[in-house]
């Protein structure tokens, strides 16, 4: 299938590692020049080398914490300039939901729940303010949102709000930008196969002498029995940043290779 992506422009957040740097490779590879973000700016200039290099296409690297809006603009503005334009934006900034906090009520501190929404929530709105009035007056664009099937789980106050207010704010933009051409989903990855995931269990392999394959069976809980691979969510957000997915907005995208029990309609 032709996703019809060829030529468009889009940035990424959250994109120096990750689900983020997996869109990132899975939009350039169907053609898209893509601008990367994210907080560290050498693992990033780094990431966009690798993927200029292994697609062919034009990558631009720009430091952002998506916790400043004027950052964020700038990142924008900056996109637009070098690229011409842009069409799609893919939130996946964010600071990883355990954080090492506790979960408890009481261990639930306001400063806990603050950090969870600035990157997750306030961020996201950010980056979807400064872009669409250029995905307006074009009359085309797609804005996915990476949250969490933490949405669906009361496994941390924080956690579970951060990813439900993703949903909701996922809704209103679809609602309000739907009439202009704009289409704004959620995916809701699981547990996933990234870098970060890797480096753990290849730390607990070493201590305990157990193969990683073994350690990922016990971890996962999903329908398919497997952890799902940083690329294929990937794939899943690349079709909704197409003109393919016209049919699909405002509403969630679970990827986590299916939850055993309840039914989700």
């Amino acid at each position: 299938m032709d996703l019809r992506l060829q030529g468009k422009r889009a940035i990424v957040t959250g994109a120096s590692k990750g689900i983020g740097l997996a869109v990132a490779r899975g939009l350039a590879a169907e053609g898209v020049d893509v601008v990367i973000a994210a907080r560290t700016a050498e693992p990033l200039r780094a990431a966009a080398e690798g993927l200029a290099r292994d697609t062919g296409r034009r990558v631009l690297a720009v430091p952002t914490d998506t916790g400043d809006d004027e950052q964020v603009k700038q990142l924008v503005a900056r996109t637009v300039a070098e690229l011409g334009g842009v069409d799609i934006l893919v939130n996946s900034a964010a600071t990883p939901w355990s954080a090492g906090a506790s979960t408890d009520l009481q261990a639930t501190t306001d400063d806990i729940v603050r950090r969870e929404v600035e990157i997750k929530v306030l961020g996201y709105l950010r980056t979807a303010r400064a872009v669409a009035p250029h995905f307006l007056a074009q009359g085309w664009g797609r804005i996915i949102n990476i949250s969490g099937l933490g949405a669906r789980q009361a496994n941390s106050i924080g956690q579970t709000i951060r990813n439900v207010s993703v949903s909701a704010l996922t809704k209103n933009l679809a609602d309000e930008l739907g009439p202009h051409g704009v289409n704004v989903t959620v995916v809701h990855p699981g547990l996933t196969r990234t870098e970060r995931l890797t480096d753990r269990l290849t730390a607990q392999a070493a201590e305990s002498g157990t193969e990683i394959a073994e350690l990922e069976r016990r971890l996962v809980k999903n329908s398919l029995h497997r952890v799902i691979d940083a690329s294929e969510v990937a794939d899943v957000v690349t079709f909704l940043a197409s003109p393919r997915s016209v049919a699909i907005t405002g509403d969630a995208v679970a990827a986590g290779g299916g939850v055993p029990g309840p039914v989700f309609y």
